[in-house]
């Protein structure tokens, strides 16, 4: 059995939001491996909507370090950047790629060097450049080709660092039933059937089985 503490840090899509049951992946994944496998997991959600890797880079230490004390079995996975690449009505890209790329790097082996640390790549978007507006006067346009060259960067930043990841691109990216998903939300955010998929991919990761042994 495992018992462990595990942290999960990002942005809208590890809160999960479009899921009408607010669960997210997150809390689908640790109530699996405790109801079906028997582990024992306390499962912090750190997902905060509309935050970059900028955004993530200045809290997401302070956050995990009281949840982790020295004396747990502590562990760290994170899951940003689909914000990085958004334009910001009147703005402009909110995180171009190198700045992101950048950021990325510096938390994932800041991260990597405090406890063992997954990192789970961005999910794709809808093709047709969705806009979603999280509050009055501000709009978000998501770009599909922009995360792909980010996703590639990413994966091979945690190469070079050793870190374990997910290419969730390269399992969603012609899945059709990931479109229709994402067509019944608000082609960013996935509806909790999407959320479950996410959960369901995750578990069956080598990584995270390696975590569960």
């Amino acid at each position: 059995m495992t018992i462990a503490r595990i942290c999960f840090v990002g942005d809208s899509v590890t809160v999960g939001t479009g899921d009408a049951a607010c669960r997210g992946w997150p809390n689908r994944l640790c109530a699996a491996e405790i109801e079906g496998r028997g582990h024992d997991l306390s499962c912090y959600n750190l997902g905060v909507r509309a935050e970059t890797s900028e955004m993530i880079a200045a809290r997401w230490e302070r956050e995990c370090r009281p949840r982790l004390p020295d004396h747990v079995d502590g562990r760290l996975v994170f899951m940003f950047g689909l914000n990085d690449m958004a334009d910001e009505q009147g703005v402009g890209q909110r995180a171009p790629l190198p700045k992101s790329a950048a950021t990325a790097r510096s938390i994932l082996s800041r991260a990597a060097s405090w406890k063992p640390t997954l990192w789970i790549g961005p999910t794709p978007p809808q093709r047709d450049a969705p806009e979603i507006s999280p509050g009055p006067g501000v709009v978000y346009r998501f770009y599909r080709d922009r995360v792909i060259e980010l996703n590639d960067a990413y994966r091979a930043i945690a190469e070079e660092l050793g870190v374990s990841y997910l290419d969730l691109f390269a399992t969603l990216g012609d899945d059709p039933a990931w479109d229709r998903v994402m067509a019944e939300g608000d082609g960013v955010h996935p509806t909790g059937e999407g959320y479950a998929k996410i959960a369901e991919i995750v578990a069956q990761w080598d990584a995270w089985r390696a975590w569960m042994g």
